[in-house]
């Protein structure tokens, strides 16, 4: 990454506070010229990662926090999210694409996740989730 900032935030288990460190990314990426199309793919994974981590992982535990760490340059973001929760194994989340799976809700943010970023990747006990978009070499809208 050429000339990357970093940045570290821990936040309690409030979406609230998750959508205000979704947005300083956010706001980072638009800084960088990252295109509207990234931009909004980065927007809606962050969202879902956050929202899992708080309710999924840390069950919206009071006493539980989240940590995320991000680093940003011209070419690419790059963001680890981590709760305190006991995990999963995403190999376990049934595919929302099969046919006996449609009408049920689970699975559907990580396939979203990984249509719209360059890397989805989460630890062996499923608490860490690292998530990773690179720019648009040629944006087509």
């Amino acid at each position: 990454m050429s000339n990357p900032e970093e940045f570290s935030e821990r936040i309690p288990s409030d979406t609230a506070r998750g959508r205000e460190v979704q947005e300083q990314i956010v706001a980072g990426m638009e800084q960088r010229g990252f295109s509207p199309r990234d931009v909004f793919g980065v927007r809606l994974a962050l969202e879902e990662a956050l929202v899992n981590a708080i309710k999924h992982g840390n069950r919206m535990d009071p006493a539980k926090s989240v940590q995320i760490d991000w680093s940003l340059s011209d070419s690419e973001v790059h963001i680890v999210i981590e709760d305190e929760g006991g995990g999963f194994d995403v190999n376990e989340v049934p595919d929302p694409t099969d046919d006996e799976n449609l009408d049920k809700p689970g699975g559907r943010g990580i396939m979203l996740m990984r249509s719209f970023m360059s890397l989805v990747e989460y630890n062996d006990t499923g608490n860490r989730l690292t998530l990773e978009k690179r720019k648009d070499e040629v944006d087509e809208d």
